[in-house]
C-alpha cells in the first residue's frame, strides 16, 4: 500500500496567501495554534492591543472545546453519546446545527452533518491508512440522516441512537465569522483569519489593495497555487481531494465522503472554492458543491446572491461560475 500525508501546514491550508510584500509587516500581530484538526493563524495588520489577540485565542479555544467530536465532554460529543436522549446545549450549538440542517435541505442531503458514523471509519492520519471494510461502511452509512436531528428549544436529540454529528464541514466557517465580528468590534480594520485554509479577511491590505489568495494546485507537494483570486472583506474557502488522502491498491481515497455511499465522493473535480461574504456560507457551500458535482453546483450558485465559485477539474482545468467570469473580464 502506498500513502501520502502532507505536513500540517500544507495539509490544512488549501489556500495560500500571496502577493503580500507591500504590507507594513512591522505592525503585524499573529496568533497561531493547532485546533479543529488544523492550523489556525490570525494576523492583525494594523495597531491593536495585545489583549485583542488574546481574545481571538479565547474564542478559538472556546469553540474547539464546544464543537469537536474528538473531545469527550464537548457539546457535540455529549449529543453523540446520549443514546438518543435529549441533550441541553448552548445557543451557539443550536445555531450551528440549524445552519447545518439548512444546507442539508438546500442540497437534498448531499451536505449531511450526521456523517460522523462514516467519517469515524476513515483514519487519514493513521501511519498506514487503509479503507474500511464494505460491511462497516454500509452499516455506518445506514445511520447518516440529518433529518434524524430533533431540535426543541435548547435541546438536541438524535432519533437514531447510532447516529452521530460531525460539524467539520461548517464549524470553522462559523467560528471565522465570530472572530471577524469580534475584531471589528475592537476597531480592527485590516486582518486575515485563516482557519486551516478557511480564509476570511477584514478590509483590504494596508496599502488599500486587495488580498491575493492563491488556490493550491491539487496534489502539488510544494503548495504552488494553480490560480488566485483577489478579495477585500470576503471569505475564500476550498474543499479539495488533495487536502487529506491516501493511496491504496493504486486508488486515491480522499476525505470528502459521500453521505449516501460512505465512500469518498467520485466525480471529475479536484477542488471547489467558494468566494462570498460569510465564511460559514463559503465553508458549507464548498463541501456541498463538491458533493453535488460541477453541473448541479453551477445551477445552485446561479440562484444565490453574492456567491462565486472556482472549480478545478481532475485534469486541472479551471472553471468559474458565470457571475465570476463576468467579474474577471
Amino acid at each position: 500500500m502506498k500513502y501520502r500525508r502532507l505536513t500540517a501546514l500544507i495539509l490544512s491550508a488549501s489556500l495560500l496567501l500571496s502577493g503580500c510584500s507591500g504590507m507594513q509587516t512591522e505592525q503585524k500581530q499573529v496568533y497561531t495554534d493547532t485546533l479543529f484538526d488544523t492550523v489556525v493563524r490570525i494576523e492583525i495588520l494594523d495597531n491593536a492591543d495585545e489583549d485583542v489577540l488574546k481574545g481571538c485565542e479565547n474564542i478559538c479555544k472556546k469553540y474547539h472545546a464546544m464543537f469537536s467530536n474528538k473531545i469527550e465532554d464537548s457539546e457535540i460529543s455529549r449529543i453523540n453519546h446520549a443514546g438518543g436522549n435529549p441533550v441541553e446545549v448552548s445557543d451557539e450549538t443550536i445555531t450551528l446545527l440549524k445552519k447545518a440542517i439548512y444546507y442539508g435541505d438546500m442540497s437534498n442531503g448531499a451536505f449531511d452533518v450526521t456523517i460522523a458514523p462514516v467519517s469515524n471509519l476513515w483514519d487519514f492520519h493513521a501511519e498506514t491508512p487503509a479503507p474500511p471494510t464494505p460491511e462497516a461502511v454500509n452499516e455506518a452509512a445506514s445511520h447518516v440522516d440529518y433529518k434524524k436531528i430533533l431540535i426543541k428549544d435548547n435541546t438536541v436529540r438524535l432519533l437514531d441512537p447510532y447516529a452521530a454529528i460531525d460539524v467539520g464541514g461548517i464549524a470553522k466557517g462559523y467560528i471565522a465569522d465570530i472572530l471577524k465580528k469580534y475584531l471589528k468590534e475592537q476597531d480592527v480594520k485590516h486582518a486575515i483569519i485563516n482557519l486551516g485554509g478557511n480564509v476570511l479577511t477584514i478590509g483590504s491590505r494596508l496599502d488599500g489593495s486587495d488580498y491575493n489568495i492563491g488556490i493550491q494546485k491539487p496534489f502539488d507537494m510544494t503548495g504552488e497555487p494553480i490560480t488566485s483570486v483577489r478579495i477585500s472583506d470576503k471569505s475564500v474557502v476550498t474543499s479539495g481531494t488533495y487536502q487529506r488522502y491516501f493511496k491504496a491498491d493504486g486508488r486515491i481515497y480522499h476525505h470528502i465522503l459521500d453521505p449516501h455511499t460512505g465512500y469518498p465522493c467520485e466525480n471529475n473535480l479536484n477542488s471547489v472554492t467558494i468566494i462570498t461574504n460569510s465564511s460559514l456560507t463559503a465553508d458549507a457551500l464548498s463541501t456541498t458543491c463538491f458533493l453535488l458535482g460541477y453541473n448541479k453546483s453551477m445551477r445552485l450558485i446561479e440562484q444565490l446572491d453574492n456567491v462565486d465559485a472556482v472549480f478545478i477539474t481532475s485534469d486541472n482545468k479551471i472553471l468559474y461560475s458565470k457571475n465570476f467570469q463576468q467579474k474577471l473580464k
